[in-house]
């Protein structure tokens, strides 16, 4: 199993525990079937099989990036501890995540994990015919 944890700045550090988000229940596991994002209160699962790329995105406006976030432009959902840098995977089928596993669906999900790089890679060499975005 591939587990890594999110990178919580200071800043982070002391406002997300007041929507329940702190480091010790959040993580990113990879198994042998499934990818689980937990954030706090809020858990994306979904199949190996349904990723269809992983790229390694940021910086980021600390405003936009901190925090269990929806975007209105392309219905992506983050989970952010950081302003430096994510890994951005994105679906085949899209995932529920903000709203529970049934309501507003998201084509991708990026975590700021603390390296991205290496889930990114991780993915690259697990998940057979996903592609490196950019």
């Amino acid at each position: 199993m591939f587990r890594t944890q999110f990178a919580f700045d200071h800043a982070s550090r002391a406002l997300l525990p007041v929507i329940g988000v702190r480091p010790s229940n959040c993580v990113v596991e990879v198994n042998d079937t499934a990818l689980t994002a937990r954030f706090g209160p809020w858990e994306l699962t979904t199949p190996l099989a349904n990723i269809s790329g992983v790229c390694v995105t940021g910086p980021y406006l600390w405003i936009k990036a901190i925090g269990p976030r929806g975007s209105m432009v392309d219905r992506g959902a983050t989970f952010g501890t950081n302003a430096r840098a994510g890994c951005c995977v994105t679906f085949h089928t899209p995932v529920g995540a903000l709203l529970g596993p049934d309501r507003f669906l998201h084509p991708g999900l990026t975590v700021t994990v603390t390296d991205p790089d290496d889930l990114a890679q991780h993915l690259l060499s697990v998940v057979p015919g996903i592609t490196l975005q950019r």
